[in-house]
């Protein structure tokens, strides 16, 4: 059965869809078989991995229009199927409001297909609506992104709260698989303290791993490919490699 992953943060810009995209890419590059899903409205993970505009998504199925096998695109890249989205995504928080289940339609859809994967990551719209707590409820655990910046400390106790929430009214199982730094540049003195600040005050499980500035990074999703395919000798590539290894670890 497959260990569901959602990987959120309220904030945009934290690099959540980049962590998305490159740690299934290096799962599957160590032989996992994983399943990335696009739950954003923007479609950013799908355009990171050569598709773009998708017509069919995510959407379809939790409107009952389509069956999962419908949208589902296997081996994008190695070891790696994905469920897109697209900007359809955006009318469920009113289409779900009146739903007596509305918080566990993604979850039913998993369900169905997750004994056929090791990893399933979820890569989840800059807010706390009804598609992040659908997430959320649907997952085993989270992966929280957070830039090296002041803000992102404030951003942090939100998304800490609204855990705990969905933990207690939605998903009692649900844990934190971990909080990852992003954006880190060792030269400047705020990341620094962003990580130090992050490790004194938050008593939750942080990744050794630390995601640096790097420019091949930034350039892979233009070119649809993830960076360990684009530059897989740089130092993005292996930040998320040794996140991988982190990620595999724990199920030892």
């Amino acid at each position: 059965m497959a260990r569901i992953i959602t990987i959120a943060n309220q904030k945009g810009g934290v690099g959540k869809t980049t962590t998305a995209l490159n740690l299934a890419a290096s799962l599957g590059e160590a032989k996992q078989k994983v399943l990335l899903l696009d739950f954003d409205p923007q479609g950013n993970a799908g355009s990171g991995l050569g598709v773009r505009d998708a017509e069919k998504s995510i959407y379809e199925v939790l409107s009952g229009v389509l069956k999962i096998e419908d949208i589902l695109q296997t081996e994008i890249v190695e070891n790696v199927d994905f469920l897109p989205g697209n900007r359809n995504l955006a009318a469920m928080d009113a289409e779900l409001a009146n739903e007596e289940n509305k918080n566990y339609f993604l979850k039913d859809v998993l369900d169905k297909i997750e004994k056929d994967y090791d990893y399933i990551f979820i890569d989840c719209p800059p807010s706390l609506g009804t598609l992040t707590i659908n997430a959320l409820t649907a997952s085993h655990s989270v992966l929280i992104p957070i830039q090296c910046e002041y803000y992102a400390l404030e951003g942090l106790s939100q998304m800490l709260e609204t855990i705990q929430t969905v933990r207690e009214a939605l998903n009692e199982a649900l844990s934190i698989e971990g909080i990852l730094f992003t954006m880190y540049d060792g030269r400047n003195l705020l990341s620094q303290d962003v990580v130090r600040a992050v490790k004194e005050h938050f008593t939750v499980t942080i990744f050794n791993t630390i995601i640096p500035r790097n420019v091949r990074l930034a350039e892979a999703p233009s070119h649809g490919l993830p960076i360990n395919l684009y530059d897989g000798g740089s130092t993005g590539a292996d930040a998320y490699r040794k996140l991988a290894g982190e990620i595999l670890e724990k199920e030892v």
